[in-house]
């Protein structure tokens, strides 16, 4: 008999809400979400992206920096 126990988890994460709330408010004009650029509409998607990215870069850039140290 096994007790592990299985997790599903559905819908929309906080950056893809955030989004939509950006789109609705750009394409309806309303406050000023309607005057950005659509680069900070699309904010929300991209930076997860950019920050996993600069995580990523950080942790090589320390790995090679312990690597030279430890020779």
């Amino acid at each position: 008999m096994s007790n592990s126990k299985t997790t599903i988890t559905t819908g929309f994460a906080l950056p893809s809400m955030v989004f939509i709330v950006f789109l609705i408010f750009k394409l309806a004009e309303i406050g000023k979400v309607a005057t950005w650029s659509w680069w900070w509409v699309l904010m929300p998607l991209w930076m997860p992206i950019v920050i996993g990215a600069a995580v990523l870069i950080i942790w090589l850039i320390g790995l090679i920096i312990y690597s030279a140290i430890k020779r």
